[in-house]
């Protein structure tokens, strides 16, 4: 299949096509994950299939083909990355933290970017140990920069730079 990016244990991450954005909606719009994103519409979604500097990437298992979650990527022009949207609808399997490492992977090794960066809202607590367990830094807060159901929220803003991720343990090579 030449729409996968890596391979790991158990997962595999892919570009998405356009048999995958009912799928995407659905974990966007899904209650336990709209809480903690700002879900885009499936028209932004289809120009995403067609960009250079966006990416919506699939996380299939591949034992069985299944997908288990999604991953949006913007300013890929830049070398800096942003994640957005890391969705894992099949939660308490340890697929965010393999998936995440894939992606880590791809962004540092294969890519080649320089930093790569990612927001959270400040009251995800599981989202906000994840990434600062794989090394994510606490840059900053956006304080009350996104309104929801009329509730200003602030965001945690957390970033990795390459020699981070290779100096790092949990990702060197063996």
């Amino acid at each position: 299949m030449k729409n996968i990016l890596l391979e790991g244990k158990n997962l595999r991450l892919r570009r998405a096509s356009d048999t995958d954005l009912n799928y995407i909606m659905k974990l966007q719009f899904a209650p336990e994950n709209l809480k903690f994103i700002v879900p885009f519409d499936e028209n932004y979604h289809r120009e995403i299939l067609s960009s250079n500097d966006k990416l919506d990437i699939i996380v299939e298992e591949i034992d069985t083909g299944e997908r288990v979650g999604y991953f949006m990527l913007r300013e890929l022009d830049t070398p800096c990355a942003e994640y957005t949207h890391v969705i894992i609808d099949k939660k308490n399997r340890g697929y965010g933290r393999e998936s995440l490492k894939l992606l880590l992977k791809w962004t540092f090794e294969i890519k080649k970017y320089h930093r790569v960066w990612i927001d959270c809202k400040d009251y995800n607590s599981i989202a906000l140990h994840l990434y600062e367990s794989l090394g994510f830094v606490r840059e900053g807060v956006l304080r009350e920069i996104i309104l929801t159901n009329g509730v200003y929220e602030n965001l945690i803003v957390l970033g990795m730079l390459d020699r981070e991720y290779f100096t790092q343990p949990l990702f060197r090579r063996s």
